[in-house]
């Protein structure tokens, strides 16, 4: 699940009571996948396995056991029209009260599922990269933003990792495999450095610069006369999010090079 540990021990802490709810098996066209997890309080709820009457019937179920005190149940559920839904398969969920060991190896469990999330790094904290940041926050991803200029890292999301550094380049260096890089500093000199050493990493996920055609026009010409190749520079996206909606707003930006960035890593 995408919230974070941090939120989850929040939660936990402010629910004595607590039930969670699992899906054991999916079979057929179903909301979310097995394994896939939401709790419940007398008052609240964190995650979801999927909304709908699926969901409502699970709170209900959970809040039965908790106001019972009943351990465990278990539900058996056809999503077809007898209960409003039609996606046409099934759904076995696992219900069960939690105890303070299954607590503290959920939010085990949290940190370990978001540590293994894939990486994105995004280079400049300018208006384009805060709307950015704050539209990978929510998503199963670990935001990293890079920057030179210390009071461009303010006032980014909690789950949001920031860092100062003269050295920009030496963080894609060391980046993991799998990794997404986003350019968008408040240099273009800079942004042709970083680009190129994201490029020279066959095992990125994706690259993307902020920019327009004349930028990646003058790009390529920059980076083939510097040892670039055309086959890595066939790998640039650019300008990021497409050209499909004609709306320069940081956080129309954002939202469009969100889902590119996210279809990138599924597709590594």
């Amino acid at each position: 699940m995408s919230d974070s540990a941090s939120g989850l021990k929040t939660f936990l802490q402010a629910s004595p009571s607590v039930a969670l709810v699992e899906v054991r098996e999916a079979k057929g066209s179903t909301p979310r996948e097995e394994g896939v997890w939401m709790l419940v309080s007398p008052e609240a709820i964190f995650g979801t396995i999927g909304g709908g009457q699926l969901e409502f019937m699970a709170i209900a179920k959970a809040r039965e056991l908790i106001s019972n005190n009943l351990a465990t149940g278990a539900l058996d559920i056809p999503l077809g029209p007898e209960i409003g839904q039609c996606c046409g398969g099934r759904v076995v969920l696992d219900i069960r009260l939690l105890g303070q060991a299954e607590r503290t190896a959920l939010v085990k469990r949290a940190g370990d599922e978001a540590s293994a999330f894939p990486q994105v790094i995004l280079f400049g904290g300018g208006h384009v990269g805060h709307a950015l940041a704050a539209a990978l926050a929510p998503l199963p991803v670990r935001v990293l933003v890079v920057e030179t200029r210390k009071e461009a890292l303010e006032d980014f999301p909690d789950d949001v990792e920031t860092r100062l550094t003269a050295l920009p380049e030496e963080v894609v260096r060391d980046a993991p495999a799998g990794t997404a890089f986003v350019i968008l500093t408040h240099d273009h000199a800079l942004d042709f450095l970083l680009v190129a050493e994201a490029l020279a990493r066959a095992d990125a996920a994706y690259v993307g610069m902020i920019g327009s055609k004349t930028k990646r026009a003058t790009f390529k010409s920059w980076y083939l006369k510097n040892g670039g190749d055309e086959d890595r520079l066939s790998r640039l996206v650019t300008p990021i999010g497409g050209d499909a909606v004609h709306d320069k707003r940081p956080a129309v930006i954002a939202a469009m090079a969100a889902a590119e960035i996210l279809v990138a890593l599924h597709s590594y």
